[in-house]
């Protein structure tokens, strides 16, 4: 989406991840399948920044493939932070987890295993949340989004990533891409939120909570 030049100027200006991060994400690229879902360190520096900026203590996150991103967020979270992961497939459980083992703040995360719906049905209706990244099954993102939104904080936020979906929004034909679409006109129609689309790698939206429903 973005001139391969620019994004290189980008990186090479933003601060970079930590030395487990880096290795996380070579590991991902050199052993996995489709290692184009990683989200990557100028991402994932992004929603380090915004666990800091918002100052958010839950996070839940829906798709944590190889651990990267709950990475990024976890080592913004305070000591006390605590972060739900969300993951459908074991094999990618079980790298996230030999890299939390050896990461200080992997204490921090707790993987789910199995469909994420249902594990979003599972939690109890007092559950909160200050933050929440979707990057899962794009067929589902609105489901996702539904079934969230409750369990998130007045002023909290939603980062969705894949929004732009490498421009095929533009032109959707395939039923990920009508899935991706519906679920940006499904945020953008709500009054309970308040929603800015970023072009930052392949889309991402950051959705605020508002603290009052607007008239």
């Amino acid at each position: 989406m973005i001139p391969k030049r620019i994004e290189k100027y980008c990186l090479r200006h933003t601060s970079v991840g930590s030395k487990l991060l880096r290795e996380l994400e070579k590991y991902t690229r050199r052993h996995c399948d489709d290692p184009q879902m990683l989200i990557g360190p100028h991402e994932g520096a992004l929603l380090a920044m915004l666990v800091r900026l918002s100052g958010a203590r839950r996070i839940l996150e829906i798709g944590t493939f190889t651990g990267y991103s709950a990475l990024c967020m976890a080592e913004a979270l305070p000591k006390n932070g605590k972060l739900i992961s969300c993951e459908l497939k074991p094999e990618h459980a079980k790298i996230a987890r030999t890299f939390f083992k050896r990461s200080p703040h992997g204490n921090k995360i707790r993987i789910r295993l199995g469909p994420a719906l249902e594990t979003l049905a599972a939690l109890p209706a007092s559950a909160r949340f200050d933050f929440v990244f979707i990057d899962a099954d794009k067929e589902n993102y609105v489901n996702y989004y539904k079934a969230v939104l409750p369990h998130l904080r007045p002023g909290g936020v939603i980062a969705a990533d894949n929004v732009l979906w490498s421009g095929r929004v533009l032109a959707p034909k395939k039923k990920a891409d009508r899935a991706v679409v519906k679920f940006n006109k499904h945020v953008h129609r709500d009054p309970r939120v308040e929603c800015v689309m970023l072009p930052v790698r392949d889309g991402v939206s950051l959705i605020r909570k508002r603290l009052h429903r607007r008239a």
